[in-house]
Parts: C-alpha cells; sequence; structure tokens
C-alpha cells in the first residue's frame, strides 16, 4: 500500500516543480502602460474608436501610435487621461451624436401585416422587410434601443429617436440597425435627413408623408452645397452643413429635420 502512495506522491511533486518551472520561464512580462491606459478608458467596447473594444484600443495607442483622442464616450477628460499616460499633449475630441433617417411614425405611415413574430427589428426584417409599409423605414422594435449603454433612444409613436443630450455617439445603436438608419453625425449640426427611402417620389409619397420624394429643392435651397440627392433620397454633408435652416424650411415634406424637434417629442418617462 506504501509504495502507490509514493508513487503518485512522487508524481504530484515532479509535476509541481515543472509547472513552477514553466510559470517562470513563461510568464510574461507586466505591460505597466498598457495597464495605465486601459485604466482611463470607460469600458463600453462600443468600438467608435476603431478597434474592436477597449483593450484593442488600449494596445494599439500604447505601442501602435494610435492617437489618444478616440474614445467618444470618454470624451475629453479621457483624451486628456490617456494623453498624460503617454507624456503627450492632448488632443481635441469632436462630441458627437447619433441620429435617426426615418420620420415615418404612425401618424404618417401604417402597417402593412399584423407582425406576431419575435419582437426584434433583425427578426422582423427577416420576414418581408419587416412590418411597415416602407421597407427601408425603421421597424420599431427597438433594437437601438436595447444595446445604447446611456438610455439615449426612445421609441416614440413607433420609431426610434434619439435624444442629443445624452447620447455620446458610441455608435453601437448604429451597427444593430437592419436598415442601417442610423449615423453618427458632429455634435454642431443640428439638422439632418429623417428618411432614407430610395424608391421613387411617387411610391414613397404613398407610404410615409413624411419621405424624401427626391425633388431637389433642398439641393437648390442649400447656398453651401452642402446637399446632394442620390437615389432618390437626400442626403447631407456635415461639413459642409452651416444648419442655416433653409432646407428644412424649403422641404415639401418635413423630411429634413433638426434635432431639436426631435428631441422635444421624447417623453420625460421614456
Amino acid at each position: 500500500m506504501l509504495l502507490p502512495v509514493v508513487i503518485v506522491g512522487g508524481i504530484g511533486l515532479v509535476c509541481s516543480v515543472i509547472l513552477v518551472i514553466a510559470a517562470k520561464v513563461m510568464a510574461m512580462p507586466a505591460d505597466e502602460l498598457f495597464d495605465a491606459i486601459r485604466a482611463e478608458l470607460p469600458g463600453a467596447n462600443c468600438g467608435a474608436c476603431g478597434y474592436a473594444g477597449c483593450d484593442d484600443y488600449a494596445k494599439a495607442v500604447a505601442h501602435s501610435g494610435a492617437k489618444t483622442n478616440l474614445c467618444i464616450p470618454g470624451g475629453a477628460g479621457t483624451a486628456a487621461a490617456v494623453s498624460a499616460a503617454m507624456g503627450v499633449v492632448a488632443e481635441e475630441v469632436k462630441p458627437q451624436y447619433a441620429v435617426v433617417h426615418c420620420s415615418g411614425n404612425c401618424n404618417v405611415t401604417e402597417d402593412s401585416m399584423d407582425y406576431q413574430g419575435k419582437q426584434t427589428c433583425a427578426a422582423s426584417k427577416m420576414f418581408y422587410n419587416g412590418k411597415g409599409s416602407c421597407q427601408f423605414g425603421c421597424l420599431g422594435f427597438g433594437d437601438c434601443m436595447n444595446v445604447c449603454q446611456y438610455g439615449a433612444i426612445a421609441i416614440v409613436n413607433g420609431i426610434a429617436v434619439v435624444d442629443k443630450s445624452v447620447c455620446v455617439g458610441c455608435g453601437m445603436c448604429s451597427k444593430v440597425c437592419p436598415n442601417h438608419l442610423i449615423s453618427v453625425i458632429p455634435a454642431t449640426n443640428t439638422i439632418y435627413v429623417g428618411c432614407s427611402s430610395k424608391d421613387k417620389g411617387a411610391v414613397t409619397r404613398k407610404v410615409c408623408k413624411n419621405g424624401c420624394i427626391g425633388c431637389k429643392k433642398c439641393e437648390k435651397a442649400c447656398e453651401q452645397g452642402a446637399i446632394t440627392v442620390t437615389d432618390n433620397v437626400a442626403s447631407i454633408d456635415p461639413e459642409k452643413c452651416i444648419n442655416c435652416g433653409k432646407c428644412v424650411t424649403g422641404c415639401p415634406t418635413g423630411a429634413i429635420v433638426t434635432c431639436e424637434s426631435r428631441c422635444e417629442s421624447i417623453p420625460v418617462s421614456a
């Protein structure tokens, strides 16, 4: 009985020694610079910086020369802290926010079916492009709202609405929208096109009273050349737009909106 115990004990001792030696030989040195930078990041892992997550971004800053001001949710405070950890001058962070390119609320459009499937935008999209009469419109189940870590999105009267005062511009909502209706624009811009329909004007008008009909009146009204109409829908270049509002007043269908008008539609309890 004693011999097996000695053999097993000896094997355990040998394995323990091997593990200790392996731990010493194969140990990775501590990356203090990475740790210092990672500690300053908010941990949202949103990908707004262009990297897979906060860990990936911290490694890029520490070892690949990535800019220190790419963390949109963290803002100027995080940029300053990361820059301090790197020993460089802090760069400016340009605030952003998300906008929803759809104005097809329950007052101006209708459902084409009584959808009873899984109550998500992704599932609804797979069933004949969704329940709405406009195949390009907001599906209204709130996938964007559910993924938002800041409570900046609400479903109001059938469509997603972003509260600019709360949104940090991380872009996570944009990634989950099956109809690609959400984009992130500079916080200095207050005007955007609230439609994504690429149907011809007559078709869009039938399914949504607020849809862009591609009439180009906004394009002609814009003195800055910030608006172009492509594939029957207008788009605004945020770099050229000066928020004059001429396109808003000139749009015959109300397809061009301001963030103020959208934010005012969000209930206080939302």
